[in-house]
């Protein structure tokens, strides 16, 4: 039930794209201001992700997860009743605290399930970040094209109450896991570090990456991270266990996630759009929105199925060879795309391929972040990797989004990507995922596993372990 709480809250990172190109006529506004409907959720789960993650382990997972699902609820409460920009941004804003229930729920399974189960479940748990982002499309766009775009968030708030009532009556009262205090220094400057790095990676294109506001949002980042880093090495209860972060096991697996989650965004914005497009262009396939997200369900689907399959395979070959695997699988798919782009069944092959490489990848992780931390660091651990998936869909992004407008020809009034913009990207997202493989394959065994720290810990604060 976790998992499918976890599909739920990944459901509204695709939510409201079948009706973003519809919203400047909705809202009477420009389309460079509806695009902060995305952002505004993005920014706000990248800060609320690590955040509630420590404080889950702080004061126990299950009163964290019913906060994360009230503002789910009343963000998305508040898009379905609004006609304007602003509560919409607002509401969208509040529903990215619904995304660190993925790393609470990882942490309530690995103090709960039984061994010889916790790694499927958990596996699962981590994989329902894809499989909601791969399902949320068809179902939004089947709701767009035949009801008014209210409801899409009257149905987020549906999930979110039946997440809620989820929390409340069927996930147990766990202990807090760290006796630390809550930083509030730390959390001030982790969100502006955040906001100042992924709002210019979001923004970029618009605003011009060499503008000034671009340049000066970069340029703070970098000395907002050196001071949170500098404050956090001398904290005794940090909001970030940078000695922890940056253990080579837990380091090189959030590295390679940031691979895996720019992988992953690459099929979600190459394969739509080819399905979209005009088959009068030489290689547009000419469906419809619901057509397109129709098509792009079976990867949801196939991810969802693999998961267990991933898990059983790490827990005869380990949670390395299947992250290994999965990230060969996907730039693999990446590459075979480069002749699957002609025709909608090629297309699902294609999107099942990477759906499959994720699957592996994802279910693999939280088993290899919790070999290397402390159980009083679990959710904590696990957000900063779900923090790293979520920064490497920035950046693909980005660098796509690049591509795909700085490749272009006119069709019919309009600039559109060319083929070879298209084949510039797979390319692009394939090196991602050999990157990642690479990273991969650098993931040591950790020095400290779970199971000896697990039987040696004790309720006392981080800073006094350490000393």
């Amino acid at each position: 039930m976790l998992c499918a709480a976890g599909v739920s809250v990944s459901l509204m990172q695709t939510l409201i794209i079948p009706v973003l190109p519809e919203l400047p006529m909705l809202l009477n506004t420009s389309a460079a201001n509806t695009s902060w409907a995305i952002t505004a959720t993005l920014l706000t789960a990248a800060v609320a992700t690590p955040v509630f993650g420590r404080l889950g382990d702080m004061y126990g997972p299950k009163r964290v997860l019913i906060a994360c699902a009230l503002c789910l609820i009343a963000g998305s409460l508040l898009a379905a009743v609004t006609t304007s920009l602003l509560p919409l941004i607002i509401g969208r804003g509040l529903q990215g605290f619904g995304m660190p229930i993925i790393p609470l729920g990882i942490s309530v399974l690995r103090s709960c399930v039984p061994p010889e189960k916790v790694g499927a479940a958990m596996g699962m748990m981590s994989a329902s970040l894809g499989v909601g982002g791969a399902l949320g499309l068809p179902m939004a766009a089947a709701i767009a094209q035949y009801w008014d775009w209210h409801v899409l968030f009257w149905f987020a708030t549906g999930l979110g109450v039946g997440a809620l009532l989820l929390f409340v009556f069927l996930v147990p009262r766990l202990p807090a896991r760290s006796a630390d205090r809550f930083d509030p220094l730390g959390t001030v400057l982790l969100a502006a570090g955040l906001v100042t790095l992924l709002l210019p990676i979001s923004k970029g294109a618009i605003w011009g990456w060499t503008s000034t506001v671009t340049l000066a949002l970069f340029g703070s980042s970098v000395v907002i991270f050196a001071i949170f880093a500098w404050c956090q090495l001398r904290m005794s209860s940090p909001i970030v266990d940078l000695r922890t972060t940056l253990r080579r096991p837990v380091l090189t697996t959030n590295l390679a996630s940031i691979g895996v989650g720019m992988s992953l965004f690459g099929m979600s914005l190459i394969a739509p759009q080819i399905l979209e497009l005009p088959s009068a262009t030489g290689y547009g396939l000419g469906q419809t929105m619901l057509q397109t997200g129709l098509w792009m369900a079976p990867g949801g689907v196939a991810m969802m199925l693999t998961s267990p399959v991933a898990a059983r395979v790490a827990a005869r070959r380990g949670p390395k060879f299947t992250l290994v695997v999965g990230c060969v699988i996907i730039a693999g798919a990446y590459l075979a795309g480069l002749q699957l782009l002609s025709s909608p069944p090629r297309l699902v092959v294609f999107s099942v391929l990477i759906s499959i490489g994720v699957g592996f990848a994802f279910s693999s992780m939280p088993a290899l972040i919790n070999a290397a931390v402390p159980m009083s660091e679990t959710a904590a651990a696990n957000g900063i990797n779900s923090l790293a998936r979520a920064l490497g869909t920035s950046i693909s992004s980005a660098v796509i989004g690049a591509v795909l407008s700085g490749m272009t020809m006119t069709f019919a009034g309009h600039e559109v990507p060319t083929l070879a913009a298209f084949r510039t990207a797979l390319i692009a997202a394939a090196c991602a995922a050999a990157l990642a493989a690479l990273l991969a394959l650098l993931i040591p065994k950790p020095t400290i596993g779970a199971a000896e720290q697990d039987s040696e810990e004790e309720l006392v604060p981080s800073g006094a372990a350490r000393a």
